[in-house]
């Protein structure tokens, strides 16, 4: 299962719960993450603004870095879907890019938009429901 998680779900990770839940299907291999250079930037850029632990940084680094259970793309589709926030829009263009099945996030403007061209934009509880029931 190829997903794309949002930025906000991601950092949300590090503080647990439902996001936390969603980085361990990851790192379990049980889905396969979406990335492209716009989202590992926006991570980082994000990432670095908070005062984490610098191993856990430096592992999610390596993770990265060694591809794992990642899809990557250096080239995706100029995309205008999400009006009013269009930072956004990367998130569907990676998603569109690898042909992913889901994005997951917890952004308003991004979750108004549902779906795009079969790519379900779904929060957090809901793609977990959804995962539980596909497995």
């Amino acid at each position: 299962m190829n997903v794309v998680i949002d930025t906000n779900i991601f950092v949300s990770s590090f503080f647990g719960g439902k996001p936390r839940e969603i980085i361990r299907l990851w790192q379990n291999q049980r889905i396969t993450l979406c990335l492209s250079k716009d989202i590992i930037d926006e991570y980082m850029e994000v990432l670095g603004r908070l005062e984490l632990d610098k191993v856990i940084l430096a592992e999610l680094m390596e993770l990265f870095a060694r591809g794992f259970n990642i899809l990557f793309t250096r080239k995706t589709p100029s995309l205008r879907v999400v009006e009013n926030d269009p930072d956004d829009d990367k998130f569907i263009e990676c998603a569109e890019a690898l042909k992913s099945e889901f994005i997951i996030t917890g952004g308003k403007e991004l979750l108004a938009v549902r779906e795009y061209r079969g790519i379900k934009i779904l929060s957090p509880s809901i793609f977990l429901e959804l995962f539980r029931q596909k497995t």
